[in-house]
């Protein structure tokens, strides 16, 4: 049995605050939610917890380190009648710059994980990094997270969208996912209860909240082989995909028999920049932020993309990277 937890002092159930406390700071309001030490934020700025760095403010703000403090989150938020809006890495995600209304959860210290010999299955909670699990999985001489290693998520947001590379999947290995539902029940489901598709699930635009999955690995490998294909995958990362300004990941989902990325080349966008967003030289369904760039330069490149690929090819390139927030609407 080989088990890792975090043991931070943020955000945990506790008997500190049995009722709820609130207390000002010069630029925010902390608000101590019921039986935990988890302080909730107010107007907080989205930019430093996403991939982009860019993205407004949110109303109020939450990182919850355990499933009770999660809970009382998600208590308050309905006590005062607040939309909720879960925030993993913050990959695959353009925050608007009008920000995010409501009450922002952030999963990403959410940490356990366990690696079972006897079964060769992992149990992980929704925060913990994808990259990270690849390479403690490789580390153990465990098979099967080797293709994950440049998934820039964590594995809340990995299962919500099934995500995947060199041909894997999430739906390919996860045994069952625990999510929590607004009323504050546990529910365990599996691979064909998620209603998986490329790049999709039945979770995703719902408000179930991922909060734990288990993995099926093949233990009792060389873990100095399982290292090397790992190492090979990262490589083969960073030599075809753009590392050197912040990102998304991938645009847009790949519309069948073509990739997204040659119909993008091919158009000729490769390098076309709107304010401070560019389509990335290396990989063409990257945009880029090359310094400045503001979450609406981002947005109006990626209808400039549609618009032009739509007119060369007949084909609407659909988003795979999820927009939050308001956003203008063009007709």
């Amino acid at each position: 049995m080989i088990t890792s937890q975090g043991f931070g002092k943020i955000c945990e159930f506790s008997d500190l605050t049995p009722q709820l406390q609130i207390k000002n700071d010069v630029d925010n309001q902390l608000i101590y939610l019921p039986g935990t030490n988890c302080p909730l934020k107010t107007h907080i700025s989205l930019s430093a917890f996403t991939s982009y760095r860019v993205g407004g403010e949110a109303d109020y703000y939450v990182s919850p380190q355990n499933l009770g403090a999660l809970q009382a989150s998600i208590e308050y938020a309905k006590e005062n009648d607040l939309a909720i809006t879960i925030l993993g890495a913050g990959s695959n995600l353009l925050v608007s710059d009008r920000g995010i209304r409501g009450l922002v959860i952030a999963t990403r210290h959410l940490r356990y994980k366990h690696f079972e010999p006897a079964t060769g299955q992992l149990t992980v909670s929704a925060g913990e990094a994808i990259p990270t699990l690849a390479w403690d999985a490789a580390a153990l001489g465990w098979e099967g997270l080797e293709w994950a290693v440049g998934i820039p998520g964590t594995v809340g947001g990995a299962v919500v969208m099934n995500a995947g590379a060199h041909n894997s999947c999430i739906a390919d290995m996860l045994v069952r996912a625990q999510v929590l539902s607004p009323d504050g029940t546990l529910t365990t489901l599996t691979p064909e209860e998620l209603g998986y598709t490329y790049r999709s699930s039945l979770l995703q635009g719902g408000k179930r909240i991922v909060t734990q999955a288990t993995f099926q690995l093949q233990p009792g490998a060389d873990p100095m082989q399982v290292i090397d294909r790992t190492k090979e995958h990262k490589k083969h990362r960073l030599s075809t995909q753009p590392y050197s300004y912040p990102s998304c990941g991938s645009v847009f989902r790949n519309p069948q028999p073509y990739t997204a990325g040659w119909l993008i080349e091919q158009t000729g966008l490769k390098g076309y920049q709107l304010g401070g967003a560019q389509v990335a030289q290396l990989h063409a369904n990257f945009i880029v932020n090359r310094g400045g760039a503001k979450a609406s330069d981002i947005f109006s490149l990626i209808r400039h993309i549609q618009n032009e690929v739509q007119e060369h090819w007949s084909i609407w390139l659909e988003p795979e990277v999820k927009m939050l927030g308001e956003f203008p609407v063009f007709c």
